[in-house]
């Protein structure tokens, strides 16, 4: 699918937009499709904190204007603004409590929506429901963030697809912030997104359109946000996502990463954090590879867990033709099952164990219906990617070449018992 180079005129349109300014609530007033209304109130609601840490912050903000509605909500971490067309009778700007409005709208008739201010109150009216909310002070509110500069645009299918593949092997320990994010390092047509926990590590590399040919940055986002907001997306869209971060030398210097596509944008603060240097953990020769289905694996591997404790090793024996999975003990029982498989090396066999949950999420995320795996000795990592075209042959040095991939998933084993 294409993916149209960002237009100058829109570059400096993101970029040259102010905050508006606060208007009198008065007499707001307008109608609107029930349909465009829920889908841009629960896009927004989605993002607002579940505890504010400012009751303020659970605010939606709704501002109407000649151009329609945008809806909006920050929380200081993450920004969202969306706009869709309305019939405006009287402009402003008012702020309700946003996920109260998203529960009422899905729960609407699929009938013209009309919302007014009436004193302190805002008025919903839908067929024949009626619903009286407490209109939200705005004078706490924060400013929302600018958009940065495009610097670059990505196609839609490709962009969800990088980052759910990369996300699922960051961290979630708070106290170590620089492995709660996805590092994505721009060299001018070429993206490596990266994460790691210290116990599995994913690398994807893909090509995209900068807005600027000699755009390089190394950003680190979180990769909470990061993954919710390629969910969100449509995969089938033909409209490019179009990253902002900024141009030239100052790309990632506000500190934002930003998202527009179609009617919606969002931005994220950057992790203030140094990623660490990963390059090294990835092995480029191997001692054996094996392919395997991936769906009978995933299959043997749920059932032969399930006599293992929670997070338990499984272990796998690897020898021409087969792969052995064998899990649990004598107090909780014993379990193994066999797969086909193909397996080559300089050896005839090999024994090595893995987190279960970690090794399904690896698999999970291999995009190919068989996956290699790659193996230096069984107390170092392994590495899991898409299955090439044909296997590496062994070189002079009698070891397997690591095969051109776009996607590596990196797991550690588990110790063996002595």
């Amino acid at each position: 699918m294409a993916v149209e180079k960002p237009s100058k005129s829109r570059r400096k349109a993101n970029r040259t937009k102010e905050q508006p300014e606060p208007m009198d609530l008065g007499a707001v007033s307008f109608v609107v499709a029930k349909e465009d209304l829920a889908s841009a109130v629960s896009w927004v609601a989605r993002n607002l904190p579940t505890k504010p840490a400012q009751p303020v912050l659970r605010a939606m903000l709704i501002t109407a204007d000649d151009d329609g509605l945008e809806f909006a909500g920050f929380d200081y971490e993450v920004s969202t603004k969306v706009r869709i067309p309305a019939e405006v009778n009287q402009p402003g700007r008012i702020a309700v409590a946003g996920k109260l409005i998203a529960d009422i709208t899905a729960t609407l008739p699929n009938k013209p929506v009309e919302i007014f201010v009436d004193g302190s109150t805002v008025q919903l009216k839908c067929g024949s429901s009626r619903f009286e909310l407490p209109s939200i002070p705005l004078d706490d509110y924060p400013t929302l963030p600018t958009l940065p500069e495009v610097t670059g645009a990505i196609n839609p299918r490709l962009f969800i697809d990088a980052v759910t593949q990369v996300a699922t092997a960051a961290g979630k320990d708070d106290t170590l912030p620089m492995l709660t994010g996805v590092h994505m390092e721009i060299e001018g047509e070429d993206i490596t997104l990266t994460a790691t926990d210290r116990f599995r590590l994913a690398l994807r590399r893909f090509q995209w359109i900068p807005a600027f040919p000699d755009a390089q940055a190394k950003l680190l986002i979180p990769a909470k946000n990061f993954v919710e907001n390629a969910r969100t997306l449509d995969a089938n869209s033909t409209e490019p996502v179009e990253i902002a971060v900024g141009s030239g030398d100052s790309i990632g210097a506000e500190g934002l990463f930003g998202i527009h596509v179609d009617a919606r944008q969002t931005t994220t603060r950057l992790l203030d954090a140094e990623f660490p240097n990963v390059n090294p953990l990835l092995p480029k020769f191997h001692k054996c590879l094996a392919s395997v289905e991936i769906s009978s694996l995933q299959d043997a591997i749920k059932r032969v867990a399930l006599v293992a404790d929670r997070n338990a090793q499984i272990r796998m024996h690897f020898t021409p033709g087969e792969v052995l999975l064998s899990a649990g003990g004598s107090d909780a029982g014993h379990a193994e099952e066999s797969v086909p498989c193909e397996f080559i090396g300089t050896e005839e066999e090999l024994l090595i164990a893995f987190n279960p949950a970690y090794l399904r999420d690896g698999l999970h995320v291999v995009r190919t219906q068989r996956v290699v795996f790659g193996f230096t000795e069984s107390s170092r990592p392994a590495i899991l990617i898409p299955e090439p075209e044909k296997l590496p042959e062994l070189n002079d040095d009698g070891l397997y070449p690591t095969p051109d991939t776009d996607f590596t998933y990196l797991l550690m084993p588990v110790r063996l018992p002595g």
